[in-house]
C-alpha cells in the first residue's frame, strides 16, 4: 500500500483516532536527531545556524508549505 492510498483513508478518522495513528507512526521512527525539548537553548541555536548554512550554500532546497501538504495528500 501507498501513502497515496493510506493518507486519504487517515484523514477520514475521526480526530482522536488521527491523533494516536500519529503518535503511534512517530513513535515507530528512530529519530537521528534529539528531540528539542531535550536541546538547551545553545545547541538549538547552533543547529538552527547550521540549518540556515545548509540553505544558504545550496545544499538542501526549501518547498512551500502548500507544495508539502500537497505531497502529504492534505
Amino acid at each position: 500500500m501507498s501513502i497515496e492510498q493510506i493518507a486519504p483513508e487517515a484523514l477520514r478518522l475521526p480526530i482522536k483516532d488521527r491523533a494516536l495513528l500519529a503518535a503511534c507512526l512517530w513513535e515507530s521512527i528512530e529519530d537521528p536527531h534529539e528531540f528539542a525539548a531535550d536541546r538547551s537553548d545553545e545547541e538549538s541555536i547552533a543547529l538552527a545556524l547550521e540549518r540556515d548554512a545548509e540553505l544558504e550554500s545550496g545544499a538542501v532546497s526549501p518547498i512551500p508549505h502548500e507544495e508539502l501538504m500537497r505531497f502529504l495528500g492534505q
